[in-house]
C-alpha cells in the first residue's frame, strides 16, 4: 500500500463510527468519551501505552463488552451489540492475541465450528476446497486438512483470519497480532492485510509498536489514559517521535547512545545445558554460551522456545537435567537461589507481578528483599526500620519511582514503576551478572526508555547482562552480541546482526546453513 498518497476522508465512505464511548471497570475509567472512525479499505492503527484503553474500546466494538455511554454506527446505521455474534452479523470480527482454536481438529473443522451451516450433513472435501480458495484469494495458503497442532503460530493466525473472512467479516480487528510472530511471519501478515484492504475490507490494528504502525497503517488514532489524544492522523505525514509524544505526553529517545567498550572476563558460562518444562518435555537442549563483563548478550526467539526455562535454571528456580551453569567460575546450577544471589546474580523475571515482587507488600519491603539479612538493614535478628526506609527513599529518588509513599503496596503501581522497583532492588546490589527477561514487556515508550538507560548504565559499570527479549528492535539497539534460541537450541550467535538473518534463525534455520547459502552476505557478521 502506497502511503505517499494517503486516502482522503472526503472521498472514502465511513464503515464504523464510535462516538463518546465510556467504559468503566471497578476503580478504572478505561474509555473516557472516546471517539473512533474507520473508513472502507483502510488499515487504521489504534496506538497507546499498556492500559491506555485500546483493547477495551475494540472489545466494545466486537461485542465482548457493553459500554455505559456512547453510540456505534456501522454503515451509517446505529447498532447495539450484546455478543460477538451480533458484531459478526454486521461484518465485524476480532482476532485476539491468544488464538481460540481446537488443536485436535482440522483447519476446516475449526473454521466451520459454531456456524449454522452445514447443519445435518457435511461434505468436508467441498468445504476444504472453499477454504483453500479463500486462502489463495488473500495470500494465506494453509492446508485445510491439517490439524491445528501441526501448524506454526503464523499459520494458526491465518486460520483465525480465515475464520472471520469465511463468516463475512468486512472489518477485522487485530489485537497485537505480531506479538507471537517472527519478522518473516509478520511480513506475510502485512501482505495479507494489504490484500484485504485492496479488496475494500477494513482493518483495525491494535499495537504499541511504533515501527510496525508506521509500516502498515494508513491512519492512526492514539489513546492515552482512556482518552483519544489524536484521531485519524495519516501516517504519511507523521513521525515516530510525534506519535510517541501523543502516547506518553513528552519527547522520547528511541536510539540510545551506547559507548564502545571491550568486554572483560567471562562471568556467565553455560555448558551443554539440558532441562525440561513444567510438562516434563525437553525445553532446553544442549545450550552452550558465555557472557562477559561489560557486555549485553541478547537472546532472541519467539515465545515458548525455552527462554523462560533457561532463565529459571540460571536463577536457581528450575533444575537442569544435564550440563552446568558457572558464575565467575563457581557452579550455580541445581543450587538454591540464595547461593547464586550471594555470588552476584541479579534477576529481573518475565512475570514482574507474581515472581518479581510481593504485590501486597510495600515498596520498602520489596526493595530490601535481597539484603534484609545484612547490615545496615539488619543487626543480627533485628530489622532496622529507619535504615530500611532510608534505603527505600534513596532508591525511590535514584530510580525515579513515582509512588505516593514508600509504604504504598506495589500492587498499586503502574507497570513501569513496578519494573523500576524491581530494577532498583536488583541493581542496587552491584551485581556481577544481571539476567533480564522481557524487561520492557507491556511498558509504554517512555518507561522503555528508562529501562534501557538502566541496562546500559549497568553495562558501563562492568556487569555482564543476559537480555532475553522478544522485541528485536530492543535487542539490536542494546546488545553487543545476539544469539537466537529455537526449540531449546541455539541457532547461532552474531555481532552487528541484520534483522533478516535473525528472523531466519528464529524460524529454525541454523546460522551455518544461512552462511552456506549466502556466504558473502553473512560471514562478516559472525
Amino acid at each position: 500500500m502506497d502511503h505517499s498518497e494517503p486516502k482522503t476522508p472526503a472521498n472514502i465512505p465511513l464503515v464504523v463510527t464510535m462516538k463518546g464511548i465510556v467504559k468503566r471497570f471497578p476503580g478504572v475509567l478505561a474509555n473516557d468519551h472516546a471517539d473512533f472512525e474507520l473508513r472502507q479499505g483502510e488499515i487504521h492503527a489504534l496506538l497507546g501505552e499498556n492500559g491506555a484503553g485500546k483493547s477495551t474500546l475494540m472489545n466494545v466494538l466486537a461485542g465482548l463488552y457493553s459500554a455505559e455511554a456512547g453510540i456505534i454506527t456501522v454503515n451509517h446505521k446505529e447498532v447495539e451489540f450484546h455478543s460477538p455474534k451480533d458484531a459478526i452479523k454486521v461484518g465485524i470480527g476480532m482476532i485476539h492475541q491468544h488464538f481460540m482454536l481446537v488443536p485436535s481438529q482440522t483447519v476446516t473443522e475449526n473454521i466451520l465450528l459454531g456456524m449454522d451451516e452445514p447443519r445435518f450433513r457435511m461434505n468436508l472435501n467441498e468445504y476444504d476446497q472453499k477454504i483453500s480458495d479463500l486462502g489463495k484469494r488473500f495470500g494465506m495458503e494453509v492446508d485445510p486438512k491439517a490439524k491445528i497442532w501441526q501448524l506454526s503460530v503464523g499459520e494458526q493466525q491465518r486460520v483465525e483470519i480465515l475464520k472471520m473472512l469465511y463468516r463475512g467479516a468486512n472489518v477485522l480487528i487485530m489485537d497485537e497480532p505480531t506479538a507471537v510472530l517472527a519478522p518473516q511471519e509478520a511480513d506475510v501478515l502485512f501482505h495479507t492485510l494489504r490484500a484485504m484492504a485492496a479488496e475494500g475490507k477494513s482493518v483495525i490494528f491494535i499495537s504499541h509498536k511504533l515501527q510496525e504502525v508506521m509500516a502498515i497503517a494508513d491512519r492512526v488514532t492514539v489513546l492515552r489514559k482512556g482518552k483519544v489524544t489524536a484521531s485519524g492522523v495519516p501516517t504519511a505525514g507523521s513521525t515516530r517521535q510525534e506519535l510517541a509524544r501523543l502516547m506518553v505526553g513528552r519527547d522520547v529517545v528511541f536510539q540510545m547512545e551506547k559507548n564502545q567498550q571491550e568486554a572483560g572476563e567471562v562471568v556467565l558460562k553455560v555448558q551443554d545445558l539440558h532441562a525440561e518444562n513444567d510438562k516434563g518435555l525437553p525445553a532446553v537442549r544442549g545450550m552452550s554460551f558465555e557472557v562477559r563483563a561489560g557486555e549485553i548478550y541478547g537472546l532472541a526467539g519467539v515465545a515458548g522456545n525455552g527462554q523462560r526455562e533457561l532463565s529459571q535454571i540460571i536463577s536457581g528456580l528450575r533444575k537442569c537435567t544435564k550440563g552446568r551453569v558457572l558464575l565467575n567460575g563457581v557452579e550455580i546450577s541445581n543450587q538454591p537461589t540464595q547461593y547464586a544471589i550471594e555470588r552476584g546474580l541479579a534477576y529481573v523475571p518475565e512475570d514482574r507481578t507474581h515472581v518479581g515482587s510481593a504485590p501486597n507488600l510495600s515498596v520498602t519491603d520489596n526493595v530490601i528483599m535481597k539484603n534484609y539479612r545484612r547490615a545496615p538493614i539488619s543487626h543480627g535478628w533485628m530489622l532496622d526500620i529507619p535504615a530500611a526506609q532510608s534505603f527505600a527513599k534513596n532508591l525511590k529518588e535514584a530510580y525515579n519511582i513515582i509512588v505516593p509513599t514508600i509504604d504504598t503496596p506495589v500492587r498499586l503501581l503502574s507497570g513501569g514503576n513496578l519494573q523500576r522497583v524491581i530494577l532498583a532492588r536488583e541493581i542496587s546490589g552491584k551485581p556481577a551478572l544481571l539476567v533480564a527477561v522481557q524487561p520492557t514487556r507491556g511498558l509504554d515508550v517512555g518507561a522503555i526508555e528508562g529501562v534501557h538507560r538502566l541496562l546500559l548504565a549497568q553495562r558501563e559499570a562492568g556487569a555482564a547482562i543476559l537480555l532475553i527479549s522478544e522485541e528485536l528492535e530492543e535487542l539490536l539497539s542494546l546488545s553487543d552480541r545476539v544469539a537466537v534460541i529455537y526449540e531449546g537450541r541455539l541457532m547461532g550467535e552474531v555481532r552487528d546482526p541484520e534483522i533478516e538473518i535473525i528472523g531466519l534463525m528464529m524460524t529454525g534455520t541454523p546460522l551455518e546453513q544461512i552462511a552456506a547459502q549466502t556466504a558473502t552476505g553473512v560471514k562478516h557478521h559472525v
